[in-house]
């Protein structure tokens, strides 16, 4: 571990808090080659419990690191090279300086006396240091006596002194005076990304679910920058939440798209799906029988929305991007004006290779199919030969979706500017989803940095024995690092351009991630650790440049230090009410005083009941239907009203529930006076709370028994509401009334401790 303030990042950290389990039958050198690679050999899915990961996990993680330990020699071998590797080497592929740090890097501070460093910035500034012998006073040590007369003792310790770097992505080069060289990558990160400025509150919501007058069958960007616009003024919110808006894998030819926002083709670059196809300038201009055929599309995505709305039928994604893209190929045929003709331009110059290769991958969908795992063999190679050919010939494609890419971009930076108009703090809260489609753009385009044969998930716990296995392919740690985590932080800007602030799913996975064997169980599978200094240094600079806030998402198991790592480098966290209990002690509900700053406290999230469905237990009569539960309904169902009881009896305490409660619509405003009362920077409204929506837009653990994120926001009746039927329901103004208060109920009972 480096000391605090500095960092040093290896390609495969050895990873703390990872020790072989008692009787381990690994052989002999595993368990040092698995940690000398970053490989747990085992996992804690509790405080008092440490299980074992299999030989077989640990073996087939290290193969995905091209680490054969396959056999016993194999084992010897990998172990000798891999020692003789560290022990040679100078530099880490990358090393980390925070900002306003005491000392260079950990790593230089190892570096011979009289080691010459230099570095290069993005800038092309040059700057040039030795390593050097410091003597440093121990006062933290000196006796009394000692400090009154200023006498201490001294140390020798080798140490750096490099000039004020400034904030980048640099290269570092250093020369030992026996004539050893070696490079790396410098990422210099502000130490700590600020706070908000001030406690602010926000609406959550999975856009395709917020259907306006307007939408083609689902929510789309030009509803977005509507909710932004009507929540900012009206309301007060100062951010808009939403679901990951990344592009999405293509539907095959012989079935449905994954609806999941959480499993897409890109995180890179965002889904067209989501344009409002009517604000493309181009659409304008529309003549004669182009003119027709949109206004045909039109009528057909009318009726779509009827369905939806009025039928009761399911958002259907597909449908809706058949009749977009059917749009979109008509307005490809009107010709850009000169100055859209330039903007387009800078915006191809501007993300270059990366948006080509999204581009060509699309291309080639459409003629093989969206899962590049059954191209011909050199398709399946970006940089074959054969690519660039393809390519070439499909260039009229491979320039309509990068045209697609821009429209998309252009429509979010509205959206952001109507958020930011309205008054809004910080404006549109953009999510990042944990990882990609193994068949989709990113996983093609990037091969070499995913881990070939895995799939993240998480480990058994006592919420699920049987693990999780979530399809994600994995980056490589040791691939991130020797490139500078280049694809880490391209992603990372595409998503800040137009965001206030960005949500991290999973936010634990920027320091380890649960590794499944391709074809094994969940349960077969084991941690790799990610240098989470370099991870969390990254996204510290890229916020900072596009001056955004980072909420992570840390619900669940989280390995110990994670949090305290996050709130260092100023990562919020995320509290929902229902989790917040005194674990440590009587397990009761956490009152608001003692629950964290550093934090976006919600009452739910698209994951979990809604705050209706749990008050009134409709949450477990839902999994009791679908045949979820694993205890007896009435078990269940006690359970979750105690949970609730106990909740509502604190509400009461602390005067925050007029009457004592009885009133579903009192209660829910109470839960969020509660949430108001704590001392979290951010508090989420989760939208449909807001009008008594009953249902959990995910329901995870089902597939097809439930319509996982194709619901329309409803009523408390299950009828869906349209974005101007929500802006004047008397329902949500009598609930936003708790925030225009800022949390003082309209009329508090006698003796009620003023908030």
């Amino acid at each position: 571990m480096a000391p605090p303030g500095v960092a040093g990042s290896a390609g495969a950290p050895e990873p703390a808090g990872a020790p072989e389990p008692a009787g381990s039958a690994a052989p002999t050198g595993l368990s040092r080659l698995a940690a000398l690679h970053g490989v747990a050999t085992s996992y804690s899915p509790s405080p008092d419990q440490t299980v074992p990961a299999s030989d077989a996990a640990v073996i087939a993680a290290l193969a995905a690191l091209d680490v054969d330990a396959s056999t016993p020699e194999a084992l010897r071998r990998a172990l000798a090279a891999r020692e003789a590797q560290l022990s040679a080497r100078l530099l880490p592929p990358t090393v980390v300086m925070w900002q306003g740090a005491p000392r260079a890097a950990a790593p230089l501070a190892g570096l011979p006396p009289g080691t010459r460093v230099r570095v290069e910035t993005e800038r092309g500034e040059r700057f040039e240091w030795e390593t050097e012998w410091e003597t440093e006073r121990e006062t933290a040590s000196a006796s009394a006596e000692e400090a009154e007369t200023g006498q201490t003792t001294a140390r020798s310790a080798r140490s750096v002194r490099p000039a004020r770097l400034p904030l980048g992505v640099h290269r570092m080069r250093a020369e030992t005076p026996d004539d050893r060289t070696a490079t790396a990558h410098l990422v210099v990160a502000p130490d700590r990304l600020p706070p908000p400025r001030e406690k602010t509150y926000g609406v959550l919501v999975q856009l395709y679910s917020l259907l306006s007058r307007r939408s083609w069958g689902m929510g789309d960007l030009g509803d977005l920058a509507e909710l932004a616009a009507w929540s900012g003024r009206s309301l007060g919110a100062g951010f808009v939440q939403v679901n990951p808006l990344h592009a999405a894998v293509p539907k095959p030819p012989d079935g449905a798209s994954d609806p999941s926002p959480y499993r897409p083709s890109s995180r890179r670059f965002p889904d067209p799906v989501h344009l409002r196809v009517e604000a493309v300038p181009e659409f304008a201009h529309l003549d004669g029988e182009a003119r027709d055929e949109a206004a045909a599309l039109t009528r057909r995505a009318a009726a779509l929305s009827e369905a939806v709305l009025q039928q009761g039928q399911l958002i259907d994604r597909d449908a809706v991007w058949a009749l977009k893209l059917q749009a979109l190929e008509l307005l490809r045929e009107v010709p850009l004006g000169p100055g859209r003709r330039a903007a387009y331009n800078d915006f191809l110059a501007e993300h270059g290779q990366a948006l080509e290769d999204h581009a060509t991958w699309y291309a080639l969908a459409e003629r093989y199919g969206p899962d590049w795992h059954t191209w011909p063999a050199p398709l399946r190679d970006p940089a074959s030969p054969e690519t660039a050919r393809a390519r070439r010939e499909l260039m009229d494609r491979v320039d309509f979706h990068c045209r697609l890419a821009w429209l998309t971009d252009a429509q979010l930076a509205a959206a952001q500017l109507s958020a930011r108009e309205a008054g809004m703090a910080i404006g549109l809260v953009h999510d990042l989803a944990v990882g990609v489609h193994p068949a989709g753009a990113d996983a093609w385009a990037q091969q070499r940095h995913f881990a070939a044969g895995m799939s993240t998930g998480a480990p058994p716990d006592a919420f699920n024995a049987r693990g999780q296995d979530w399809g994600l392919p994995p980056w490589r740690p040791d691939r991130l690092a020797e490139s500078g985590y280049a694809p880490y932080r391209a992603l990372l800007r595409g998503l800040l351009r137009h965001a206030g602030a960005i949500r991290i799913d999973h936010v634990m996975g920027l320091f380890r991630l649960w590794w499944v064997p391709e074809g094994r169980a969940p349960t077969e599978g084991t941690y790799v650790h990610y240098d989470a200094e370099a991870m969390l240094a990254v996204l510290a600079l890229e916020a900072h440049r596009a001056g955004a806030l980072v909420i992570g998402e840390d619900l669940g198991t989280v390995e110990p230090g994670v949090r305290e790592a996050l709130e260092r480098r100023g990562v919020l966290g995320t509290s929902v009410l229902w989790f917040e209990r005194d674990w440590a002690g009587t397990g009761r509900p956490l009152p608001p005083e003692r629950w964290r700053a550093d934090c976006l406290a919600t009452a739910t999230t698209h994951d979990l009941p809604s705050t209706a469905a749990r008050i009134t237990g409709e949450h477990v009569q839902l999994r009791d239907r679908l045949g979820l539960l694993t205890r007896p309904a009435a078990v269940e169902q006690a359970e979750a009203a105690a949970d609730v009881s106990e909740w509502l009896a604190l509400l009461s305490r602390l005067g925050m529930l007029p009457g004592g409660g009885g009133h579903e619509q009192e209660e829910i405003r109470a839960v969020h006076r509660f949430l108001l009362a704590t001392p979290a920077r951010m508090v989420g409204i989760w939208l449909p709370d807001a009008v008594g929506d009953r249902r959990p837009q995910n329901l995870p653990g089902t597939w097809d028994q439930y319509p996982n994120w194709r619901l329309p926001i409803a009523d408390a009746d299950g009828r869906p509401v349209t974005l101007e039927e929500l802006a004047a329901a008397p329902r949500l103004h009598a609930f936003m009334d708790v925030f225009r208060t800022r949390g003082e109920p309209r009329t508090a009972p006698p003796g009620a401790r003023p908030l």
